[in-house]
């Protein structure tokens, strides 16, 4: 009967061979641009509600709440922390329910949390713990990005895998600069007065309708899970079980990748979640709301523009420099601080940009290593086992969705740890530069990795 019900679902592809060149002129391609740009948008949203505390942590205080700096900056990094160990889960789902209907449960789930949050920011009493559990069902949001790579790799051939992942998960990540420059707009809007939104009234005579910055969501992921469940498809042979998925923790390559992937992809999505409240601890007569987005919205498209470069350059090449300039860049924001003279706050934004396109250029590059290292060193096992080429490739396929859901997994934990290390930097000893240093320490580090592990030995062009 499941085999009878899979012949009749006309969302079902049986017969998917991307690396076939007329299969992909005359039909791969369309199908798989498809599915490409409903999740982009499914998993933009995504990032949006998955940084919301971002934008609103900032403002909490402002609607008549009473928390400290270090409680605001636990919020902001609450939402990283779960979606880091949700994406563990989360980079097994496709194989088991297909693409097409894991990004449907995915995308209409993260409805809760911004109803929810919606409703918490109305009432001053709402407890500190309440805002702890819709922090972190944020991170459901987070970890669609496993589940989305995993399946869009499924999709392109090996020689687009750069350019693909790197528009997913760069358009993708953009949501991070959608929602920090719509927040600042739609909190000054009585869009939802009909529900009963009251705008709190400010010292400059404004009036804030903090709950629009999670509202404003809900319908956006409503229309995107309808177009993933009428537009995307699922691959038949893409289906696999968590058990044949698991040896792919006993691989070296993927816990040395997934360090490199914490510099990269944590760096982004940990700047972009805490540097709103950094900035506005060091230059508190900054309107930084009105600024923080521009960082968020340059890493999401250079790593859009890594993935390119590297299917052209090759990833271990451009990953390889991007950390010479993180450690760069890092070095140099410690000159731009309060504690450092007298400040610079234009230096201070300056650098960081910096830093924000080089953790987005090394996400896109790493994750274009992740997808070819991983299925040339599959192909290899195969083969020397005795393995025929379909068996060569299905177990490749597997192999690297696998790969860049939990390398992504860990990766992620750069977004809880980069904020908490500034806040506990601050509470501690005033100053963010205990944090500093050991992010500059740990980009030289990656420096060396990446030259002695792969650089050294590449052949990749």
């Amino acid at each position: 009967m499941s085999q009878q019900n899979e012949k009749n679902n006309h969302y079902l592809l049986n017969d998917w061979k991307p690396e076939n060149p007329a299969f992909w002129e005359n039909k791969g391609k369309h199908i798989a641009r498809r599915n490409l740009w409903i999740s982009v948008a499914c998993l933009l949203l995504a990032f949006c509600v998955w940084m919301l505390f971002s934008a609103v942590a900032v403002n909490l205080n402002k609607v008549g709440f009473h928390f400290t700096t270090d409680q605001l900056f636990l919020l902001t990094a609450l939402p990283s922390l779960s979606g880091a160990i949700l994406r563990v889960p989360y980079s097994f789902m496709v194989p088991i329910f297909g693409g097409r209907l894991w990004t449907v449960l995915s995308t209409v789930i993260l409805i809760v949390p911004c109803v929810w949050l919606g409703i918490a920011v109305q009432n001053p009493a709402t407890s500190f713990t309440t805002f702890i559990i819709i922090a972190l069902l944020c991170g459901f949001a987070g970890a669609n990005f496993a589940s989305s790579m995993g399946n869009i790799s499924f999709f392109f051939p090996k020689s687009r895998q750069g350019s693909a992942l790197g528009i997913n998960g760069g358009l993708g990540n953009l949501g991070v600069s959608v929602m920090q420059m719509a927040a600042p707009v739609v909190i000054f809007l009585p869009m939802f007065t009909f529900l009963g939104i009251h705008g709190v009234p400010q010292e400059d005579g404004s009036a804030l309708y903090l709950a629009n910055a999670a509202w404003i969501w809900a319908p956006l992921l409503l229309l995107a899970t309808l177009a993933a469940f009428f537009g995307m498809n699922d691959i038949a042979s893409s289906k696999a079980s968590i058990a044949e998925q698991l040896p792919v923790l006993k691989r070296f390559h993927l816990w040395l990748l997934s360090l490199l992937y914490l510099a990269t992809f944590g760096s982004f999505i940990g700047f972009s979640a805490g540097f709103a409240m950094l900035s506005k601890t060091q230059f508190p007569d900054v309107n930084i709301l009105h600024l923080a987005f521009f960082g968020p919205l340059i890493g999401a498209l250079a790593r859009s523009a890594g993935g390119a470069i590297s299917d052209r350059l090759g990833g271990i090449r451009v990953t390889l420099l991007n950390f010479v300039f993180m450690a760069l860049f890092t070095a140099l924001l410690f000159l731009t601080l309060p504690g450092s003279g007298a400040g610079s706050f234009i230096a201070f934004y300056i650098v960081f940009m910096g830093l924000f396109l080089t953790a987005g250029l090394g996400s896109g590059s790493t994750f274009q290593m992740i997808a070819v290292i991983f299925r040339q060193i599959t192909l290899e096992r195969v083969k020397l086992r005795g393995g025929s080429d379909e068996e060569a490739q299905r177990e490749a396929v597997t192999d690297t969705a696998a790969a860049l859901g939990f390398i992504s997994a860990i990766g992620a934990v750069g977004g809880f740890f980069i904020p908490k290390a500034f806040g506990t930097s601050l509470a501690m000893t005033g100053s963010p530069v205990g944090a500093m240093k050991v992010f500059l320490v740990f980009y030289i580090a990656c420096v060396f990795i990446t030259w002695l592990v792969y650089g050294r030995k590449s052949q990749q062009k």
